[in-house]
């Protein structure tokens, strides 16, 4: 560990990144926790750090501290290195953060200095960066990484403070607002103003020491000799690894806070690259290792994310052993991409657009935003593809888009109907094999479900979805809905509550993916399928839900159910003060539609196995039609009364619209009239 020299003043520096250790491998969500300060070097004297600024202006740190050199007006009781990176989400949110308390303090003898170590980042977007959140001071650029190779930083969002005997007297996070995998509205801890003001009013601070999650830093040593046989290389192994499981978002333009298409922008970010393969958060893919199940043939996916074993050894092994660039001679072929203005899908036969652009925030949480787009469609269409394309992606976190009966003027939506299209960076689009295709009803509106993540920049956005239709009836109806528990009820302070939903499949189907959804309380999430007479058989294992990762898991192949077969699902939530995301952890969290509610819903998409679209449809006919809707009145019916109640019925959003004379009760009849609104439920 080495030493600081301080001297005459309180410094704060603030680094982008995580320190080691600060996390076990499972942890998804991380906020930052008190560590033994002595362990890392508060307490002792800081070097008398000398710095150019961006502008060419030079500084020593003696001469703010009353040194011989100093003048009255330099002379100051704290000085702050702000130790950032313009690429790092964190980093980017706490600027708004970091501007404000420099702000606050200036009046006080207290001297920020911004510094960025990464030399891919330009300094012309140093200095936008720093009009843009109104910082002030000086902002270095640290070339040669000195300041960080002084202070021993650890991550990007990492704050020192300096007392005027150049003693470090804190170091760690600027508050709990911001972690891995969680934002707060507020933060609920400020150990950065609560160090400054302990130091100016000539006390120790409570809490000197703490971990800071954010991009770690990574200090280059020597790389072995790239002449020698077998040696890893960026440009011989790396940069293939790179391109086949990070450059889909991580490229100019794309879903991702930086680019990763460099050999020195991989540098930049290799701390954070080792971060984040160790503890399996990227790529992202949360699924358990199927390979466990012993008891059946194991399920596997078409789109895992997850890094190939020897691909994980290796790039852990390259970042490890000094990152040698190579050969340019040994880099791949550089094969073109889709720009990020055009649609992956092909110009859409149908494109829409929210009708308003949505202001986002630059701090703190958003609630779901909801708006309607009529589509005035005459006829039935089928839907071959589909994509979602925010204007700004750096802050859309999910759009999912339902489908709403054109006479229904609200954007209430019921989630349980499932959905026609859905968005999570790193999958923006569906495009559904030959033969299989989602109806479009004709009558039908469109409900945008928005859910915006602030990233330090007041911004806005106005989504589009993009739609390709088949050109004839497929053969296989591609359907989605989701099995819910509305009573889900998460006692005060519960660390692994669990929750369980279930679906007796009514005919013989092909499932085709499944996708988990809960808020930020969700902690796992499995589905199981029982046959008639089997043993369960493990469809997905999530041990670590993210909430930040709406993923879909598709399977390789389509899978045979029959009908009469259980597909159960469990939940597991952490209500306690140890989930940094919780908003409250003294409430009973019951169902609700905004993140600071809870949900416990799976959605399974499948097709009917016996059913075929066009003229020799089978289920097409009114007499099908209406013994399907019998059938599904009766199994509603438990107790064979003869009606439902709203409690009873599966879609309580839809209970008034069905109900036709208002007697909080549904008849046969009152279902059959209703076929119009209950068929898409049941795919037609």
């Amino acid at each position: 560990m080495k030493s600081w020299i301080v001297t005459g003043c309180v410094i704060v520096s603030l680094w982008t990144g995580i320190p080691a250790g600060a996390a076990t491998p499972t942890e998804v969500r991380q906020g930052p926790q008190p560590i033994k300060p002595g362990d890392v070097g508060v307490g002792r004297r800081v070097a008398d750090l000398a710095f150019t600024d961006i502008d060419g202006h030079t500084y020593q740190l003696s001469d703010w501290f009353g040194g011989p050199e100093s003048s009255a007006n330099e002379s100051c009781d704290a000085v702050v290195f702000a130790m950032t990176g313009i690429g790092c989400p964190l980093c980017k949110k706490y600027a708004p953060t970091l501007a404000k308390i420099q702000r606050r303090y200036a009046g006080r003898g207290v001297r920020f200095v911004f510094v960025n170590p990464n030399q891919s980042e330009k300094i012309a977007r140093l200095r936008d960066a720093m009009e843009t959140h109104g910082m002030g001071d000086v902002y270095v650029r640290d070339d040669d990484e000195h300041i960080a190779h002084a202070l021993d930083a650890h991550t990007t969002t990492e704050v020192f403070v300096i007392d005027a005997a150049r003693t470090l007297v804190y170091r760690g996070a600027v508050d709990d607002q911001y972690g891995f995998g969680y934002s707060l509205d507020e933060p609920r801890k400020h150990y950065l103003t609560d160090a400054l003001d302990a130091v100016l009013d000539d006390r120790r601070p409570s809490v000197s020491a703490t971990t800071s999650p954010g991009c770690d830093l990574y200090f280059q040593t020597d790389p072995p000799a790239d002449a020698s046989a077998g040696t890893l290389t960026y440009h011989n192994r790396i940069s293939r690894i790179i391109a086949d499981n990070c450059a889909q978002c991580h490229r100019d333009g794309g879903s991702a806070p930086f680019a990763l298409d460099t050999y020195s922008s991989v540098i930049d970010y290799a701390g954070m690259i080792a971060s984040v393969v160790r503890r399996g958060v990227m790529p992202p893919w949360f699924a358990a290792d199927p390979k466990q199940e012993t008891n059946h043939v194991p399920v596997t996916f078409a789109n895992d994310r997850s890094l190939a074993e020897d691909d994980r050894r290796d790039l852990l092994a390259w970042i490890e052993s000094g990152a040698a660039e190579g050969d340019i001679a040994d880099a791949p072929l550089r094969h073109a991409e889709i720009p990020s203005t055009q649609w992956h899908i092909g110009k859409p036969d149908l494109e829409v657009q929210i009708p308003k652009q949505i202001q986002v925030k630059a701090t703190g949480q958003m609630p779901y935003k909801h708006t309607l787009v009529r589509l005035n469609l005459k006829e039935d269409r089928w839907v071959q593809a589909v994509e979602i394309r925010p204007t700004d992606p750096s802050v859309v976190h999910h759009v999912l888009v339902f489908l709403k009966d054109s006479r229904d003027r609200n954007v209430d939506i019921d989630e349980e109907s499932g959905f026609l299209a859905a968005y999570v960076p790193g999958n923006t689009f569906q495009r559904y094999p030959e033969g299989m295709a989602k109806r479009l009803p004709a009558g039908s509106d469109l409900v945008f479900q928005l859910h915006y993540t602030p990233n330090g920049t007041e911004t806005s956005d106005q989504t589009r979805l993009g739609i390709r239709f088949a050109d004839q009836p497929p053969r296989r109806v591609v359907k989605n809905v989701g099995i819910a528990n509305h009573r889900i009820k998460i006692p005060p302070g519960a660390d692994n509550h669990e929750e369980t939903a279930s679906l007796v499949v009514p005919a013989d189907v092909h499932l085709l993916a499944v996708m988990p959804h809960m808020h930020l309380r969700g902690k796992a999430f499995r589905y199981d399928l029982t046959t008639p007479g089997g043993s369960p058989h493990r469809l997905l294992d999530v041990p670590n839900y993210d909430f930040n990762w709406q993923l879909e898991y598709r399977f390789n192949q389509p899978l045979a159910v029959t009908a009469g077969s259980r597909i159960d699902l469990t939940a597991w939530y952490d209500n306690s003060e140890n989930n940094p995301a919780n908003p409250d952890p003294g409430m009973t969290v019951r169902w609700g539609p905004q993140t600071d509610d809870e949900m416990m819903l799976g959605y399974v998409e499948y097709f009917e196995s016996d059913e075929i679209v066009g003229d020799s449809a089978a289920d097409d006919s009114s007499d099908v039609n209406s013994k399907r809707l019998i059938a599904a009145f009766r199994k509603v019916d438990g107790d064979n009364s003869g009606t439902i109640t709203r409690q009873e019925f599966p879609r309580p959003l839809l209970f008034g619209r069905i109900d036709a004379d208002g007697d909080n009760l549904l008849t046969s009849d009152e279902v059959l009239d209703a076929a119009e609104i209950i068929l898409p439920l049941l795919g037609r």
